[in-house]
């Protein structure tokens, strides 16, 4: 006769265990662009010299407008768009890299850079994440946004900005576990009628 190894006392160690065992809670982890920190791409748009860099400049800090990911080419219709927002302002109010570039019309272009790292990972109790009673969500990581101005293949402008430390954390309980989203899906709703 077969034993059953399936005792009371087995299952309760088993669960004991996974409860305890937050390895098993998910993890992800989001890269965008090729910039490993905050402090890298901050650096790479401050390397650039308005008057000076050049398109090749931007290549050989890593942005490339044509082959980076997440990098959005503007158009003189963008920056005017992005800079001159309000009838208010004047140009007198604006940096003279703006000003050069909304001047050289057809010849002005723009460079918005995005870039982020961002771990999520889930903490806390296995079971009770994993019957959905409570799930703890840790963010942190670092966001960042930069915008490049050139006329003629020169940078005229540039301007950085983002959150250099991000530290989120979400917590949802839900006192019902997995039969706390099941209430309105049970309700049948008869399909609409169609009178032609």
């Amino acid at each position: 006769m077969a034993r059953n190894f399936l005792t009371p006392t087995v299952l309760a160690t088993v669960l004991w265990a996974l409860a305890g065992c937050s390895n098993l809670l998910p993890h992800s982890q989001s890269q965008v662009s090729e910039f490993t920190s905050f402090a890298q791409a901050r650096d790479a748009i401050e390397a650039l010299q308005p008057g000076t860099s050049t398109v090749e400049s931007l290549r050989k800090l890593g942005i490339d407008p044509a082959k980076s990911a997440n990098t959005t080419l503007l158009t003189h219709a963008d920056v005017v768009r992005r800079f001159v927002p309000a009838s208010v302002i004047d140009k007198r109010d604006l940096d003279p890299g703006i000003v050069q570039c909304l001047q050289a019309r057809d010849t002005c272009r723009g460079v918005d850079v995005v870039a982020s790292h961002l771990d999520t990972e889930r903490q806390g109790n296995f079971l009770a994440d994993f019957f959905n009673f409570k799930r703890h969500t840790e963010v942190t990581g670092w966001r960042f946004n930069a915008v490049v101005l050139l006329v003629d293949n020169v940078v005229v402008y540039r301007t950085w900005g983002g959150q250099p430390t991000i530290h989120e954390t979400d917590v949802r309980r839900n006192p019902l576990g997995p039969l706390q989203d099941i209430g309105p899906s049970t309700i049948s709703v008869p399909p609409p009628v169609v009178v032609k």
